[in-house]
């Protein structure tokens, strides 16, 4: 294996890693991918099925409530869900970036907002409240990733700092060699 010759860098041209671009291509982007589609499913489902055996034994204010909660997290998936396939139609080719990142802002990630916690939702069942906590928890990842992806102040800064450090190193002991 070839040493490197530090000395020989030209850090000035080194860039930085965009770790999001490289994710995106991963299995964890596939694994993330899955998750969010099956988290639909299990949503629908639950509140296609026991979701509405339990909203029916709830009083006027708790079932305001797993209403509204409901909303959200269905509003929540078909976000989280139209980001995921913008991202997966830039994996397999059928989508510029650039294009996903203008599609991508139409999709309201960041805003999403979280669930009150108030006394009426603590009559939720347990089901509906792990399937918002789960959401919110994948609206958080997808959120970073967005961020790594199309947001520039999340980007390295284009200084290089360990190439001026080592610069600044080499130059005061160049220095005292003399």
């Amino acid at each position: 294996m070839a040493e490197l010759d530090i000395d020989a860098v030209d850090w000035e041209r080194v860039e930085a890693v965009a770790f999001g671009d490289k994710l995106l291509g991963s299995e964890a982007f596939s694994a993330l991918f899955r998750e969010g589609m099956k988290l639909i499913e299990e949503t629908a489902n639950y509140l296609d099925g026991p979701g509405r055996d339990h909203s029916r034994t709830l009083d006027r204010a708790g079932a305001l409530t797993y209403a509204t909660e409901s909303m959200r997290l269905t509003t929540r998936l078909m976000q989280l869900a139209s980001w995921l396939l913008l991202q997966r139609a830039v994996n397999e080719g059928e989508l510029s970036k650039d294009q996903a990142k203008i599609d991508s802002s139409k999709v309201s990630i960041g805003s999403l907002g979280k669930p009150e916690i108030s006394e009426a939702a603590q009559s939720l069942p347990e089901p509906l409240h792990t399937l918002i906590t789960r959401s919110l928890r994948l609206q958080e990842r997808v959120a970073h990733l967005d961020r790594l992806l199309y947001d520039s102040k999340a980007l390295p800064p284009a200084d290089n700092a360990v190439g001026n450090n080592l610069a600044r190193l080499a130059a005061a002991f160049a220095g005292k060699a003399g």
